[in-house]
């Protein structure tokens, strides 16, 4: 095995074998909500976007207050993509701390951007300003935003133009 050594922020000294080995195959955020409000999460993207479901994982010890087990993971498959949601409590093992969006934006792509923004506040986001296009929105088409009952902020997009991609 070869040898290697990395500093943080500085330069790597990796052989030739070892570049060519990693391979992702997806991006997923795991958008962490305050405990135990990730269930409720669930019910609201399956509600306001249409989420499916696809796995889900609990931990496996609950305090004597808490009704139901907190979750560790929910798998949601949304527009072709996967989201985890995490209930995140302050002894929790997680990776971050909760704070909201935490700098987070999620965009979802859709022709009626109108449509997707009412079915949402329907169940129970707050639209945010109001739906900008053609030149003022991005890439020319049309966007507007929703801020979820846990705080992530959700840009609803049409399609619009293709944007250019900057030159070096």
């Amino acid at each position: 095995m070869a040898q290697q050594e990395v500093q943080n922020g500085g330069a790597e000294k990796v052989t030739a074998e070892c570049v060519a080995t990693v391979a992702f195959t997806a991006v997923k955020p795991q958008l962490l909500v305050e405990a135990p409000k990730a269930n409720d999460a669930v019910l609201f993207y399956k509600a306001a976007f249409g989420a499916e479901e696809v796995g889900r994982t609990v931990y496996p010890k609950r305090k004597a207050e808490q009704e139901n087990p907190l979750i560790l993971s929910a798998e949601l498959k949304l527009a072709g993509s996967t989201i985890i949601v995490s209930d995140h409590a302050d002894d929790s093992a997680a990776p971050a701390k909760y704070t909201g969006s935490g700098g987070v934006v999620l965009c979802l792509e859709t022709e009626d951007v109108g449509a997707a923004i009412a079915k949402a506040v329907t169940a129970g986001g707050v639209a945010e300003g109001e739906i900008v296009e053609g030149d003022d929105a991005c890439c020319g088409g049309s966007v507007g935003k929703v801020k979820d009952p846990y705080g992530y902020v959700w840009l609803i997009c049409s399609p619009g133009n293709k944007c250019a991609v900057p030159e070096a």
